[in-house]
Order: structure tokens, then sequence, then C-alpha cells
């Protein structure tokens, strides 16, 4: 059993005790969860994963004893430590066109998604601010533009033309069991960008990124979808690392067919 330490989940809920308001999503505050992971899988997992910030009782009851470096790294060390890596890489880009730097920003967030989504909402949640142009406007549209190149590992989930007669039976692979909110798209639209097919999916994840560290709603129970039919942006299907379905975007009744 491991404790999750998100700040601002209990001011969220707060807030809904103290208004009376109606329960609709879920703000509750984050207690013990019971961990079926052991070892390298609960390393693997950023849910699960506190890197070093691991005390030596969870070490040996979780199989991770020998699999971190021996010294303890508490959660407010380690977000001591992002947060003047991230003003490091500020400093160290001045003067630099400014969709480099917006994009190196993004990657160390990403990076840190990927590793520790713990550390990672309240890293968020505490410099909303700073981080929201980042995590969704203006960057996220520069980031789905080039989604397909900096992919590394995948969020949300996707329905494809390819999947139809599938998409009932494979809404049961998502890992969560209750799902609040959901944001979907087809990447028709993107930010006045056109058509840019399944890197649009970007627009779901920062979407609810930003309502989970503004608004208090459990990242865990948050679904970004992308609804790929095609595409007609042409240097997209001709883009060798495209990760979208390589066909003219479905319309009209063939669209409706589908989904």
């Amino acid at each position: 059993m491991m404790w999750r330490n998100i700040a601002g989940f209990s001011k969220a809920a707060a807030a809904a005790r103290t208004h009376g308001s109606r329960r609709c999503l879920s703000t509750a505050i984050p207690g013990p969860c019971i961990v079926h992971k052991r070892g390298a899988d609960i390393l693997h997992d950023p849910w699960f994963n506190k890197d070093t910030g691991f005390p030596l009782t969870e070490r040996d009851r979780l199989g991770l004893r020998g699999l971190l470096p021996p010294r303890v790294i508490s959660f407010e060390q380690q977000y001591d430590r992002f947060i003047e890596s991230f003003r490091s890489l500020e400093r160290n880009t001045q003067g630099q066109p400014e969709n480099v730097v917006s994009l190196a920003k993004w990657r160390i967030l990403n990076r840190l998604h990927d590793r520790n989504e713990t550390l990672y909402y309240r890293v968020l949640i505490d410099n909303i601010k700073d981080f929201a142009p980042i995590i969704y406007t203006p960057t996220v549209g520069l980031v789905c533009q080039n989604y397909s190149g900096l992919y590394r590992r995948p969020r949300g989930m996707y329905f494809s033309a390819q999947d139809k007669g599938e998409m009932m039976s494979m809404i049961y692979n998502w890992p969560a069991k209750e799902v609040d909110m959901i944001v979907i798209t087809d990447g028709s639209r993107i930010l006045g960008l056109g058509d840019l097919g399944v890197q649009g999916i970007g627009i779901p994840i920062g979407k609810l990124d930003m309502y989970v560290s503004a608004a208090g709603i459990n990242p865990q129970r948050v679904l970004p979808i992308m609804l790929d039919v095609g595409t007609n942006n042409e240097k997209l299907l001709q883009n060798p690392l495209y990760l979208g379905v390589r066909q003219p975007r479905l319309e009209g009744e063939e669209y409706l067919e589908d989904y």
C-alpha cells in the first residue's frame, strides 16, 4: 500500500463541500491505494513510480531494493530539483527561437509526465500560470504539428477507421474502471492549424491536464480519445513517421457509419 500526494485535490474537494455542490466529478482526496505490481513494473508505471522517493520499507515490500540508488530523495527534494532543471533550461535557451524554446519546455515536462505523474501534477498545480501555456495553448499547437516525431509512449485511446465493429470491446482495454471526463477529437480542425489527423491527440491530452491541475479532477479518471478517420493533409500522408491511418479522411455517411 502506498500513499499518493497530489496537492490541490483536497482544496477542490473542500470547496465542493463548502458550497454544497452535487458530486458529479471525482475530486476526492487521494488516500492509500493497493498496488498489485512489484519490482520493475512499478518503476515503469508513472502513476505508481516515485523514483528515488520510495522509503526502505516500501522498497522491501514492493521488491524494489537494489533497483534504485540507495539514497532516498524525498518528494519535496525531487520537486525542487525539477523546478531548478526547468529554470536552468530557461536560462540556457535565452535568445533561441521561440518555437525551439517552447518545444524544449514541453519535452522536459513530458518526460516528467512519462516518469512520475504525481510529481508532474504537483508541479502543474503549484505553477499553473507558468506551465499552462506549455501544456496547452499556444505550445500544444506546435506539439500537435510535430506529434509523430515527438511521440514517446502511448497516452489516451485511439479508435481508427480500421476498428469498425471492434470499438465496444476495445473500451475495456482502458485500465481505469471509472472515467469522469472524456475529451474527444478527430483532428480535423486543430487551433486554426487545419487537419492534423491523429496528431490532434495532443489537444485532449493537454486539455485534460488543464482540468486536472486547475480544477482538481482525478487524473486516473480522465480519458483522452482520438477518432482517427484519416487525414486530407498530404504532407502528413507522405511523412514516414506519421502515426495515423494513411488514407483520405472519411466524411458524410461513411464517417457516421463507422462511429
